[in-house]
């Protein structure tokens, strides 16, 4: 099933985990894809599996924390596609901590990677997407957003953050035609969750030492004994940003098991 053939997308986050699940599914469904992330060993690995298809896969290093880095990459990433139809914002950081204990510095390096970078990818994205062949973009909330996580208030208002804005956008560019929807996975593993990726932006958690383990335990998954694999959620972003979404738009899918049922 090729429902990304000619289709021009752009993936954050893509040297590991979601991100990288997302790209290796977009490229085999037929898409040409940019690949951005700020791990340089992450996006090799991304380009080792795929295989056959890394000739339609082309990468770019881009901060998304970072506003003049976010602006060379897209840049970057534009020239190479010769157009944007498709933006994939899975670039994002976890860390967690008792709140009490919380810097201000740690908290603001969470919203600026989380929020501000996805709000950044997008505005510099827009005026290719207002131009692209059905556009749509995808942003990646999490179920911190609207379920209560112990030891993540930062990063449950980063994750908030997004989903309103996303609301908000689907509304704004509507007439552009441009679709705005975001995916609020729970319970995946990957290098966010385990802290196992090569991704500088995929940082696993990092619970507190003395962390009350009985306030995590309702956040089990109904479907299977543990975490999803990241396919899980690759499948559905590509849904969205295929034709098969092409009536979705301004809302949010989770993707947990039932974890939050």
């Amino acid at each position: 099933m090729n429902r990304y053939d000619t289709r021009r997308v752009l993936i954050t986050g893509a040297g590991s985990g979601i991100g990288q699940a997302t790209t290796l599914r977009i490229l085999a469904e037929g898409g040409v894809v940019v690949a951005a992330d700020i791990s340089e060993a992450g996006l090799a690995d991304t380009v080792a599996q795929a295989g056959a298809d890394r000739e339609r896969l082309h990468t770019v290093l881009i901060d998304i924390g970072d506003e003049g880095s976010v602006k060379r990459g897209v840049k970057e990433a534009l020239a190479i596609l010769g157009g944007l139809d498709v933006l994939v914002n899975a670039a994002g950081i976890l860390r967690s901590s008792h709140t009490a204990a919380t810097s201000l510095d740690s908290f603001e390096q969470i919203i600026r990677v989380n929020l501000v970078g996805t709000f950044l990818m997008i505005r510099e994205a827009l005026p290719a997407l207002q131009y692209g062949n059905d556009a749509a973009v995808v942003n990646f909330s999490s179920t911190s957003a609207g379920f209560a996580h112990p030891y993540m208030a930062a990063y449950a208002a980063s994750k908030g953050g997004i989903q309103s804005m996303t609301h908000a956008l689907a509304g704004e560019y509507a007439k552009d035609g441009i679709r705005f929807t975001s995916v609020q996975p729970g319970s995946i593993s990957s290098g966010m969750t385990s802290g196992a990726g090569k991704s500088g932006q995929s940082v696993g958690p990092g619970l507190p030492d003395d962390v009350d383990y009985s306030l995590m335990m309702k956040l089990q998954p109904i479907l299977g004994s543990g975490f999803a694999a990241p396919d899980a959620v690759a499948g559905v972003v590509a849904m969205l940003a295929s034709a098969d979404g092409a009536f979705i738009t301004g809302t949010e899918i989770r993707i947990d098991g039932g974890t939050h049922a």
